[in-house]
């Protein structure tokens, strides 16, 4: 079973998840903005086993931490789309911007539609969902209906798309043509606030429900 353990980090309140197959307890570390020794910590905590730490996108407030956490525990980084690179590639300079310390990040492994996370005896799909920023990917457990999409969509709203590379009509689109035909009956981790299910975002998300897309 694929369980998530949730920890909002820097002054941005961003959604850390610590995923793990409950089987083998290896776990991957998502959108490791920062408070690194929090994150640690629990993890040692509840005895995982760190083997990997996945990008849903490269902001800072998501993946400002990636470099470090990945040289403290020696695993790799993967995702998000290549297409984020330029965010990655200026991660030190926006750090130094908002007072949080950051490294640049190069992934290990860039991620696309299609492509398949093995974690444990878990999988987790990579699903390319831009909008908020161009190479923005979620990833989706099909076997826990348990989707972790990022700032692509959250309770009771979507992701801004007024930072550099981004798109309100992707995002719309994204959430539209990816997110929904996985079922309403999904519950996500959003990059901020609390979960929720696409269904109770389809009947009442101001942007994305199923009357604000003209959906019969």
């Amino acid at each position: 079973m694929l369980k998530a353990l949730i920890q909002p980090v820097t002054l941005f309140q961003q959604n850390a998840s610590i995923i793990y197959c409950s089987n083998t307890n290896k776990c991957a570390i998502v959108d490791p903005g920062g408070d690194l020794e929090i994150l640690l910590e629990i993890a040692k905590n509840n005895n995982l086993i760190p083997e990997k730490i996945l990008l849903t996108h490269g902001h800072i407030d998501h993946a400002g931490g990636a470099t470090e956490l990945s040289e403290i525990l020696k695993v790799e980084i993967h995702g998000p789309h290549i297409e984020d690179k330029f965010l990655l590639d200026e991660l030190q300079k926006q750090g130094e911007m908002f007072g949080l310390p950051s490294k640049d990040c190069k992934p290990d492994v860039w991620l696309d539609e299609g492509d398949i996370v093995e974690l444990g005896d878990e999988k987790l799909d990579v699903y390319f969902c831009p909008g908020h920023t161009p190479g923005h990917i979620i990833f989706y457990n099909e076997a826990n209906k348990l989707a972790l999409v990022g700032d692509v969509l959250f309770n009771g709203s979507i992701g801004r798309t007024d930072l550099p590379g981004g798109n309100h009509d992707q995002l719309i689109n994204s959430v539209k043509d990816k997110l929904w035909p996985l079922g309403k009956e999904i519950e996500f981790i959003p990059g901020h606030g609390p979960m929720s299910t696409f269904e109770a975002e389809r009947l009442s998300n101001p942007f994305v429900s199923d009357q604000a897309l003209g959906i019969i």
